[in-house]
């Protein structure tokens, strides 16, 4: 649902008579002389990290220390697939690209096949590859033609640039650089990328549905019409080689040999991320990719993560103008929610009346926010038209949009903030509660623990008549 701006709201001195029902709704006389409201708080809240499409990690955590198996931890993230064994079990890793020289070496002898086939043995050591592709053979740099593919002694590895792969390594002069892959076998693969997606310590649970996670997405995300499969990257997946292994995590990858997750005969897409903030996002969305195992739904299992709420943090209307680069104070924001129930887009309105629309993706990397799972609620008040005799009742009306637990507090004489009255916003937002000061007193609109705007009803000296 868009949200509207809230027209002009009032204080309204109510009388003794009309106290009880001014208390819970905003006056109606035609004539009630309306007041400006106060210049708005924004308030930001949210939680989790990632996009927030499938595999919840620190929910897989949650699961995994309440004895769930790794087959129920991913079918609950991706309902209705079903677990079968991968057909590829080789895969071609782009691990270098239009590099002017590398380093390929092994602690033990290894072996370069070149383009007819012909194998050269290679000292252990390294080698300086450059794209004229010149090896040094018995002392002398010869040039092979290309590709040229490297492999390691059995038992051993090869390394790039110091840092250890599994598999072979293939170096192509590619735009005069040279494209290095690595073309190792699938779980080989998933050996450097588990430990890197999920702390080696976690649960098995927990690593095994990692592992499996990464397996089919690895699949499900072959790039098409290249001479490699996969990047090392986020474009595929982060690959850290042999350097990143560790024990608990192999042994999460052999317990799941080859296995993957399908639905409808093809590879799932299984998105994984760190942390939903206890609802999970679809993939349309996010991605505009409408798939049946990958719908929003509520996730308890990542209340134990570090990111399931994020502290509130709260916005002037000049604050926040400087934070998106406008250059006037922004007045109010509208913001139009996907059915996850994360925003799709926030309009902001300027003083000037200009409308800036943004994309959730934009404000979460405008605000260095950690997921698009946030709110951006409003706090105003109206300013009291006049004193009020002691003791009688003041209607208090105002906006608190989008946020959550807001309350009236008073200023105390020992200059500490007390509750007052809470607040039950109507669905715009807008709101109307009674206070009855006996003294001039100031009270301030707050909600997610963050200070709205303030307000002073002056209250003449004297009994109250």
């Amino acid at each position: 649902m868009r949200h509207t701006i809230v027209p002009l709201l009032a204080f309204v001195l109510a009388t003794a008579a009309t106290a009880a029902s001014a208390a819970t709704s905003p006056p109606s006389a035609p004539d009630a002389p309306a007041t400006p409201l106060s210049a708005p708080v924004y308030v930001l809240s949210g939680g989790g990290y990632g996009h927030g499409v499938g595999l919840n990690q620190y929910g897989a955590l949650g699961q995994a220390k309440a004895n769930r198996t790794y087959k129920d931890i991913l079918a609950f993230y991706y309902p209705g697939t079903t677990m079968t064994k991968a057909a590829l079990s080789t895969v071609r890793v782009l691990i270098a690209d239009g590099r002017p020289s590398v380093k390929i070496g092994s602690t033990a002898a290894f072996t370069v096949t070149d383009a007819t086939g012909i194998i050269t043995p290679v000292a252990a050591g390294e080698i300086v590859l450059k794209p004229n592709l010149k090896v040094m053979v018995a002392g002398n740099a010869k040039a092979l033609p290309g590709p040229l593919s490297f492999t390691p002694a059995k038992g051993s590895t090869l390394t790039l640039d110091g840092k250890g792969f599994r598999g072979a390594l293939r170096a192509t002069t590619v735009a005069k650089g040279l494209q290095i892959v690595d073309i190792v076998a699938l779980d080989e693969y998933l050996l450097g990328v588990v430990p890197g997606e999920m702390p080696k310590e976690w649960p098995a649970a927990a690593l095994e549905a990692q592992a499996v996670a990464a397996r089919s997405y690895a699949l499900a995300s072959i790039v098409k019409n290249r001479d490699f499969d996969l990047y090392a990257d986020p474009r595929s997946q982060m690959y850290y080689g042999v350097s990143a292994e560790s024990p608990t995590t192999t042994a999460a990858v052999k317990a799941t040999k080859g296995d993957i997750l399908t639905f409808g005969g093809k590879v799932a897409t299984t998105f994984y991320y760190s942390s939903s903030g206890g609802r999970t996002a679809s993939s349309e969305d996010v991605f505009g990719l409408a798939l049946p195992y990958l719908q929003s739904r509520p996730d308890p299992w990542d209340d134990g993560s570090p990111y399931h709420r994020w502290a509130p943090r709260s916005f002037t209307a000049a604050t926040l103008a400087a934070a998106f680069g406008v250059s006037a104070p922004v007045v109010d924001v509208v913001v139009v929610p996907t059915v996850s129930g994360r925003p799709a887009s926030v309009t902001l309105i300027k003083k000037t009346g200009e409308k800036i629309l943004l994309k959730a993706a934009d404000v979460r990397a405008r605000l260095g926010l950690r997921s698009t799972a946030f709110k951006l609620g409003v706090l105003r008040v109206g300013r009291p038209p006049a004193a009020s005799a002691a003791g009688k009742p003041v209607l208090v009306s105002g906006l608190a949009r989008d946020v959550q637990t807001p309350l009236i507090q008073k200023l105390a004489a020992n200059g500490t903030w007390v509750p007052s009255v809470k607040v039950a916003p109507d669905g715009d937002g807008s709101f109307a509660v009674t206070v009855r000061p006996k003294s001039t007193a100031t009270y301030r609109l707050t909600a997610d623990g963050q200070a709205g705007p303030a307000l002073t009803i002056t209250v003449p000296a004297g009994p109250a008549k």
